[in-house]
This record gives C-alpha cells, structure tokens and sequence, in this order.
C-alpha cells in the first residue's frame, strides 16, 4: 500500500505531464500555422512573379492595381536632390544603406524607387558618390506595396519617419548627375505618402525594387521573407513526439498508481 506522500508525489508528476504535454500541442500546431503562413507567403511570390509585368507609366495610380513581386518597369528620370538612404540594412552580415530615388514620370507622377544597397563608411572612409543620370531612363524591379521595414520585413503596415531635410537643387547639370551619399537624409523607415508630403512629388502608392542593371556600383540583392515551411514542420512533429512521450509517461504512472494498490 502507497504512502500518502506517495501519492502526492504520484499527482504532482501526473499534472506536471499534463501540463508539459499539453503545452507541446500547443506548440506542435503553432509551428503547423507558421508552416501554413510560410506556404501562403511562398504561393504569393510564385502568383507575383508569375504574373503579367507592369509598366507604371500606364498604370493607374490605385494601390488595389499593384500586387507584391509582380514586375514592373517605369520609365522617367531620377530626381536625385531627393534621394534618401535607409539605415541598418544589412546584406551577408556587411553593414550597410539602401538608397531611395524617385524617378519621375512624363505624365509627372513618380515612383520611389530602392536602387540597391552600399557599404557604410567606416571610420575615415568617404562615402560613396553614385552616377544619377540626367537622361532618360528605363528602369526594371519588382512591387512592393511599402518601402520593406526595419525589423518588420514585408509587413503591410507604414511608419512615419522623422522630418526630412533635403538639399538645394545642384547648379550645373554635371553635379546634379552625382548623388552624394553623405549629404543625404538618412532613416530607419520611410513612407511613400511622408516622402510625397515633403518633397511634393505626385508619387503613386508603390515601391520599385531596381533589378536592372545600372552604371552606378549599387548592390541589387533584395530581402525577401523566409519560406522554408518544411522547417517548421519538423519542429511541429519534435513537438508532438514530446508531447507523446509526456503521455507514455503519465499512463505508466497511472499504471504503476493502480498496481500497488
């Protein structure tokens, strides 16, 4: 016959299973849902790129006509006096910027386009001067809704930056050819509809992520978001072998209870 502190033993370890177990369920379909949302994201990239490309020049200016990797063009010319670089965009573990132009349309509307990513000066080093091209120029990427967020890649929301301070229009053509990445404003995160306010550009609510390849030493590898859904599904079934074993366990301890009855 057990022992009363037996027995409470025996129930302390049979709630504690229980809870072990249960929480590991828990975390087993989580991991199920992440995997789900993984496939979601990964169907979403395949159905951008895989539809028709768009040309902005012809596009109408709504946010509902504009989907997430689809291609697109647009042809106009940079508007460099306002250029802004994003901080802390970091590419294969290399801290750097990503610099932002609008490029302006014929019809004057404009798109805000990331033109890709430069190293951050360090110490004493100069930062870089990058060719902006007075003349036309015909500019191949992908959508994104919004500039990609710091920390919250691919999140549909928009954060309002602190104000801007851009600089006078250069006065000669070769300057205004040459984007001085030292001089420019620099944040974390940038809005389409902040950067319309303060410069007064009719920009159409969407971003172009430049591919194309330019004559200004930028780096062109863009963010995208994780789709390894096959990871999660493995965590999910670690989880739910814990939480068999967490069951194993506790039958063998009502078992045991029975027994020495």
């Amino acid at each position: 016959m057990s022992s009363p502190l037996s027995n409470k033993r025996i129930v302390l370890a049979l709630v504690l299973l229980a809870i072990v177990g249960g929480a590991c369920v828990m975390l087993g379909f989580w991991q199920l849902e992440r995997a789900k949302q993984r496939q979601a994201i990964a169907a979403d990239i395949q159905s951008g790129r895989q539809a028709a490309p768009v040309n902005l020049n012809a596009s109408p200016a709504q946010q509902s006509h504009f989907k997430n990797w689809t291609p697109a063009q647009a042809q106009g010319r940079w508007r460099g006096e306002f250029s802004v670089l994003l901080d802390n965009r970091n590419l294969e573990g290399r801290p750097g910027l990503w610099l932002a132009t609008p490029l302006e349309m014929a019809d004057g509307r404009a798109v805000l386009v990331l033109r890709g990513w430069l190293a951050r000066p360090i110490g004493d080093q100069r930062a870089p001067v990058v060719h902006t091209p007075g003349q036309l120029q015909n500019i191949q990427g992908e959508l994104t809704i919004h500039v990609p967020r710091l920390f919250e890649l691919w999140n549909s929301g928009n954060v309002a930056s602190p104000g801007l301070t851009f600089g006078t229009q250069p006065p000669s053509h070769e300057a205004a050819e040459l984007v001085d990445t030292g001089q420019l404003p620099r944040l974390q995160n940038l809005s389409v509809e902040q950067l319309s306010q303060y410069t007064g550009l009719n920009l159409i609510p969407v971003v172009l992520l430049q591919t194309s390849a330019t004559n200004d030493g930028l780096i062109r590898v863009w963010p995208e978001p994780s789709v390894d859904a096959d990871k999660n599904v493995g965590y999910a079934m670690q989880w739910f072998g814990f939480a068999t074993i967490c069951l194993i366990a506790l039958l063998a301890l009502v078992w045991r209870k029975k027994r020495n009855r």
